[in-house]
């Protein structure tokens, strides 16, 4: 990983805080599909300006070599990153461990994020498991409690994502990310921020007790070693990529736990982007996503009242029109990721209780919302509506091939 001078300058300026009828709705993500490759580079912001012919009578000369003057990966063919965004959350890079600044509310957002998704984890071991009343805790004829210590035990309490191969897109300061490989999870976070890449190795590095592992001679580790057999006390690993999905999935790489949060707001194409996190979910995987609903309620509560008038976030941090309704959501995995033929039907495919997006059987939403009486977010509870219509959890599973 190489640092940009103005990513060394973010670094060292954080140093100091290391710390929007339903036929409609459904359509909306079958929108913002690219028309054609053609069309997506001439559009692509990465594309260097065209370079002048040179003149027949002119002597040939070797042309200067190019440098990638921004925080964008190199260009690909077809990139769903928004520069505008990445420049935003740029410029906000050296507040992301803050917890009273610009990302508090997200700070406060990551236990339940992580509730989420030791949840479904812990589900997934125990469907593949097949349920019976032997694999729980039980009674003996002396009263004693014997405690079940099968694999889906496991999987409830400590290191539940040990093994595990875990990718968190769009990782900013690194938030989730350390979380993930504090239960044991082999974590890669990436960003199209060279900024927040740097904010988020420098703060990983100060903790001895991550498995941080860098590639920066400017960061230092603090494994003890690059081969997990050696890491004395420590399992999983965390290491961090200034890259896109994109460029990512070039790669062939597939993990079991594919993770995006608060990120599918903010990218261009996000039907486009779905695609790629999908196609990079192992068999048997995990995608899990957090998002916000498109309606008037996500408008008042993360615009007009976070950004304008209490002032919790930076104007202009999120845009109305590009929030994703779960019904949306819902009806892209059946009709545009391949449905039942490629998911495990692992929820009734219902946004509040059948509310809306009834047929669709695959996919779970569950709300996750703020409580200021107690200060912590909450994920909503199963079977009970409107809790979607602001910010909401999003999970499938890949079927075994």
């Amino acid at each position: 990983m190489s640092l940009t001078r103005s990513a060394v300058i973010a670094v060292a300026g954080s140093k100091s805080v290391v710390k929007q009828t339903q036929q409609r709705s459904l359509s909306w993500l079958s929108r913002w599909k690219s028309s054609t490759p053609d069309a997506a580079l001439a559009s692509s912001s990465t594309l260097p300006p065209p370079q002048p012919l040179p003149s027949p009578t002119s002597t040939p000369t070797t042309p200067p070599p190019t440098t990638n003057t921004t925080n964008q990966p190199p260009a690909n063919a077809f990139s769903t990153v928004n520069q505008a965004e990445i420049d935003h959350f740029s410029r906000l890079s050296s507040q992301w461990w803050n917890e009273k600044g610009e990302f508090g509310l997200l700070h406060k957002m990551n236990p339940t994020r992580m509730e989420f998704v030791r949840q479904k984890i812990a589900q997934g071991v125990q469907d593949d498991e097949g349920w019976s009343f032997g694999k729980r805790d039980r009674v003996d004829a002396e009263g004693r409690l014997i405690k079940w210590e099968g694999e889906a035990a496991k999987r409830v309490q400590g290191k539940w994502l040990e093994g595990m191969d875990v990718l968190d897109v769009g990782c900013g300061g690194g938030l989730l990310s350390e979380s993930l490989a504090r239960v044991g999870g082999n974590v890669l976070g990436i960003d199209a921020s060279s900024h927040n890449i740097a904010i988020a190795s420098l703060h990983a590095s100060q903790d001895p007790f991550l498995p941080f592992q860098s590639g920066s001679p400017l960061v230092a580790s603090t494994s003890q070693s690059t081969d997990p057999t050696n890491r004395v006390g420590k399992t999983g690993s965390l290491q961090y990529r200034h890259t896109s999905a994109e460029e990512l999935l070039q790669e062939g790489k597939q993990y079991d736990v594919v993770c995006s949060m608060e990120v599918l707001e903010h990218v261009d194409s996000p039907g486009e982007f779905l695609k790629c996190l999908a196609d990079m979910v192992k068999p048997g995987g995990h995608l899990i996503l957090s998002t916000i609903s498109r309606t008037p309620l996500s408008q008042l509560l993360t615009i007009t009242m976070a950004e304008h008038v209490l002032r919790l976030v930076t104007p202009g941090t999120h845009t109305y029109s590009k929030f994703i309704k779960p019904a949306e959501l819902l009806a892209f995995v059946r009709d545009d990721l391949g449905g039942t033929d490629v998911w495990e039907a692992d929820g009734d495919g219902l946004v509040d209780g059948g509310r809306e997006g009834g047929g669709v059987s695959v996919g779970e939403v569950r709300g996750i919302v703020y409580d200021p009486l107690s200060g912590q977010w909450r994920l909503w509870k199963e079977g009970l509506p409107f809790g979607d219509l602001c910010n909401y959890m999003f999970h499938i599973r890949k079927k075994t091939m």
